[in-house]
């Protein structure tokens, strides 16, 4: 097959099991998927030739826990936690509409693309939009959309070329078993239906266990997760806001028999012994977040004890609202130092298993490894061009060290997807990527204003009423 892409005279840190860095070639095919590689110089030089001496080529990175339509919700709540921030959140998309969504999901995924996430898991906003009763102590609809509202964000999603497993949410506690059961098929076949093959990287349940007032929302998760053979993440334990309360919860999901090799826990920041042990042995999986985790005082999940007991571990970015700047190699460090700092001891991890579990670690626990996380035959094309002489970190003295420790987004040159160059120093290629800072500034305004809440201290556009296509109760 005649190579569509020759990447050349790089440093190649391919994440592959057992393969160390070399400086050699990549060779990409019209496909998009990787054909060959190796140390030295390529058999041949076909189609466009990439050259990257003196630069490095490592995995697009992985996020296994993202909420793409948050990139215009960032600062919010800046000295509150979890339940509080959230709420915070949900005022502001109270005003929003299925447009406005599209724009929202639109705007995150490209921001991810150019800081160099060429793969995501998206809880996708579903369509009920909770908020907490304060005259009831409990959380109420406080709007109801039409399912345009969730579909508009599997277009965005596919219009803009990152890889998305869209994880969707029942909603029982609203619609009831049976229609959340029939409204969840009808919008996996609508998520796979509108995104291209070569981007979709499944549908997975949109674990709310966590906020559910009664064990049969486990059940029916469990059953879900069967009958259409996907995983299911639940965000859980990561607060100690109510924690007895939530860690109770954990032994409906064992009841219903959801445990195993598609459960992944996300943050699980507090669980207790015996939930870490039914994690280890049912195989379920942890997905971390340490930069949310720390903003929003979440806690410290201690990823070296899990992984001890033989926790997988992948990692993900969060919301750009809390984690506030879609930077992985800050992601990495944060959750590296604070693990060292805790352990007092700097080899406890070091900078290839970070790096492993936001690339092919995270592939990995989404069952994606086929495809995506790492630099090899038969995979995706999903590389990063790091320059780090522009600026100047150094001599390199140790690939991995000088990749995760002195590297960032300002080092990042070009994401390519597949073969293809998906942005350059942080600016993504995208057809309608002008667009989507306009759209989500006039867009975030107006939601906000027609909830009667302030104006944003510095925006682009002027606050403008129109009417949203939600029900708001």
């Amino acid at each position: 097959m005649t190579a569509a892409l020759t990447v050349t005279g790089g440093l190649l840190l391919t994440m592959a099991d057992g393969q160390e860095p070399f400086t050699g070639w990549l060779t990409a095919g019209p496909d998009g998927r990787i054909t060959g590689l190796g140390p030295g110089e390529p058999p041949a030089r076909e189609g466009t030739v990439l050259d990257a001496r003196g630069k490095i080529i490592a995995p697009g990175f992985v996020s296994a826990h993202s909420h793409l339509h948050t990139s215009g919700l960032r600062g919010l709540a800046a000295g509150e936690t979890l339940y509080p921030w959230v709420r915070a959140n949900n005022e502001i998309l109270l005003g929003a509409g299925a447009e406005d969504m599209y724009w929202f999901a639109l705007h995150g995924c490209l921001d991810f693309v150019g800081n160099g996430i060429t793969s995501a898991y998206n809880f996708a906003q579903n369509r009920v939009l909770w908020l907490y009763d304060q005259h009831t102590h409990r959380d109420v609809p406080g709007a109801v959309h039409a399912e345009e509202f969730l579909t508009r964000q599997f277009d965005a999603a596919a219009d803009s070329g990152l890889r998305v497993m869209t994880a969707i949410r029942l909603d029982d506690e609203h619609f009831g078993p049976d229609r959340a059961r029939a409204g969840f098929d009808r919008m996996a076949r609508e998520a796979r239906e509108r995104t291209p093959a070569d981007t979709f990287l499944g549908v997975s349940v949109y674990g709310s266990v966590q906020w559910s007032s009664a064990a049969r929302t486990a059940v029916l998760e469990a059953e879900t997760m069967r009958r259409h053979g996907i995983p299911n993440q639940a965000h859980f334990v990561e607060t100690t806001e109510n924690i007895e309360a939530q860690r109770a919860k954990f032994a409906w999901y064992a009841e219903a028999g959801a445990l195993g090799p598609d459960m992944l826990f996300g943050h699980f920041v507090h669980p207790t012994d015996a939930m870490l042990d039914a994690v280890a042995d049912s195989g379920s999986a942890v997905v971390w977040q340490p930069a949310s985790n720390g903003r929003l005082g979440s806690g410290f999940a201690d990823i070296v004890r899990y992984r001890e007991r033989g926790v997988r571990v992948g990692m993900g970015l969060d919301d750009q609202s809390c984690t506030d700047v879609s930077d992985p190699f800050q992601n990495m460090r944060i959750g590296l130092y604070a693990l060292r700092a805790a352990h007092r001891r700097a080899s406890v991890m070091m900078p290839r298993e970070v790096l492993r579990m936001h690339t092919l670690g995270a592939a990995e626990v989404l069952g994606a490894d086929d495809r995506i996380g790492s630099l090899e035959p038969g995979k995706y094309a999903d590389f990063l061009v790091v320059d780090p002489a522009d600026p100047d970190t150094g001599p390199l003295w140790d690939a991995y060290a000088g990749y995760v420790l002195a590297c960032g987004p300002r080092n990042l040159k070009e994401v390519w997807i597949g073969g293809r160059r998906a942005a350059v120093d942080g600016r993504p290629s995208h057809p309608r990527a002008a667009e989507t800072g306009p759209e989500l500034h006039t867009r975030m305004t107006r939601a906000a204003h027609d909830r009667g809440l302030p104006a944003p201290v510095l925006t682009t556009v002027a606050p403008l009423s129109r009417t949203t296509t939600g029900t708001t109760a």
